[in-house]
């Protein structure tokens, strides 16, 4: 509560933890999927105060060892605090971390894109569309999207962040253009694209949303997507290709193919890879980015369709006792040593490190409920439901199969009964849960600069578009 009124909910509960630390404050991604379900149960008012409150901040002078970051950073978190007054008065105050009480002091870029997705999903579940045209929301968006479009030295449209920067918020290897990012990032330009007010002051940036859409969906489906072909493809190729006609456009070696992947792969379905860089392509299955992949259409529907049938293939890896995996495979031995740092927390098959994450269970129903697959949603609910409520609601499990309640897993987790709810009410209410997502916007391929010819530089068309990149 701040001020009277309710402002969104904690990390954790637990009645037992006489040291909380950082899960008695509100997180800006922990909060969606409680948001979700007040939404959905009708009870918008905490939504649109945590909204406005989260946005408030966003403007807050904030430093880290003497350097600001870019205008428009929102908080990855903050804090209700009473301070002391004159005349033993108390008052209230909002207490935002942007990063520099993080473990790594990394800044949280996906607090932003996921703001704005949640104002999409309030007008879409209220009605109440004044609030997303109100001058000051209006300017919070611009300053988001104008920190995420800025020009740089990136020649990707994807957007280049850092290890951390998302909920994989501890070193994992994910630092450069990670699934996840792009996926929300795809999520917060189309739904802003929808909720801009256009007049002669956004126009330009409304023209630069167009523009990155179009090459950032370009972009993922064709450089990220691995199936059985594709990696036949790989397996060939010609390296050291300098010219605009190479096939191998990111110089990667087949020998960076793992031994794992071969054998795992199955001969129908595929997913969108973890990450993508000169030279380097991280082939681990990340869970979040590709299910919103399916949510926000990033991928194609015959991708989207994929996406779930490779999850059903490899159930027992994905999913196992508990739903779901945040990555897969965990890395371990030297991997884990040298690209964790050897992180105590992140050992393999636990934590972000191929933990299992039951809050992940509302974008998986959300994935299946858009693709007509609620069997799988059904199926996974009813194992979360065997045991959530009696493990006491865990933050995360551990082992390879998630059959043991994280070592260090905070119990009570708010996101974890959110996100369990969340599903049961989507399901419920499959109207409701039709608002949430995005259909395949073939629009954009009108605006599409792709790489269908030699140059790289002339406008697709609908029809060679759809020929070559969609079917």
């Amino acid at each position: 509560m701040y001020c009277g009124s309710p402002v969104g909910t904690v990390a954790a509960n637990d009645p037992g933890d006489k040291m909380p630390l950082n899960y008695d404050q509100v997180f800006v991604r922990d909060f969606v999927p409680s948001a979700l379900a007040f939404l959905l149960k009708g009870e918008g008012e905490i939504v649109k105060n945590f909204l406005l409150h989260a946005l408030q901040l966003q403007s807050w002078e904030k430093t880290v060892d003497c350097y600001s970051p870019g205008q428009g950073l929102m908080p990855a978190s903050f804090k209700v605090r009473t301070v002391p007054l004159d005349d033993n008065k108390l008052e209230e105050v909002l207490d935002p971390d942007f990063g520099e009480s993080a473990i790594g002091r990394v800044a949280p870029v996906d607090s932003g894109l996921w703001w704005i997705i949640l104002l999409r999903a309030y007008g879409k579940l209220t009605g109440d569309y004044a609030l997303q045209e109100r001058v000051d929301v209006q300017t919070g968006m611009k300053l988001i999207l104008n920190l995420c479009l800025a020009d740089g030295f990136d020649m990707f449209p994807s957007l280049l962040v850092t290890d951390g920067s998302c909920m994989i918020d501890r070193r994992m290897g994910i630092h450069g253009h990670p699934l996840e990012i792009q996926a929300l990032f795809y999520s917060a330009l189309r739904s802003s694209r929808e909720m801009l007010v256009v007049n002669d002051g956004s126009k330009n940036l409304v023209r630069a949303i167009n523009n990155r859409l179009s090459a950032l969906s370009f972009h993922i489906r064709e450089y990220y997507w691995v199936d059985m072909r594709k990696i036949n493809e790989i397996y060939r190729y010609k390296t050291e290709e300098y010219s605009t006609e190479a096939i191998n456009k990111f110089n990667i070696y087949p020998e960076q193919i793992p031994s794992w992947l071969m054998d795992w792969i199955p001969e129908e379905g595929g997913y969108l890879i973890g990450n993508l860089q000169p030279a380097h392509m991280d082939f681990r299955f990340f869970t979040l980015g590709n299910l919103w992949s399916v949510v926000s259409s990033l991928g194609t529907p015959k991708q989207n369709e994929s996406i779930l049938n490779m999850i059903e293939a490899k159930w027992d890896d994905l999913v196992g006792s508990m739903p779901l995996k945040i990555c897969y495979p965990a890395l371990e031995s030297e991997d884990w040593r040298i690209i964790t740092g050897s992180d105590p927390k992140n050992t393999p098959w636990s934590y972000h490190n191929g933990g299992s994450w039951p809050t992940l269970l509302w974008q998986f129903t959300l994935a299946c409920m858009k693709m007509n697959r609620m069997e799988l949603a059904h199926k996974a609910i009813a194992l979360a439901e065997k045991r959530l409520q009696a493990d006491h609601w865990p933050e995360y499990y551990d082992t390879r199969a998630g059959k043991f309640i994280g070592k260090q897993s905070r119990l009570y987790q708010t996101w974890t009964v959110a996100g369990f709810l969340t599903s049961k009410i989507l399901l419920e209410n499959p109207e409701k849960a039709a608002l949430l997502f995005w259909d395949e916007d073939y629009d954009l391929l009108e605006i599409c600069v792709c790489g269908l010819n030699t140059s790289g530089r002339k406008r697709c068309s609908r029809v060679a578009a759809k020929s070559q990149i969609l079917v």
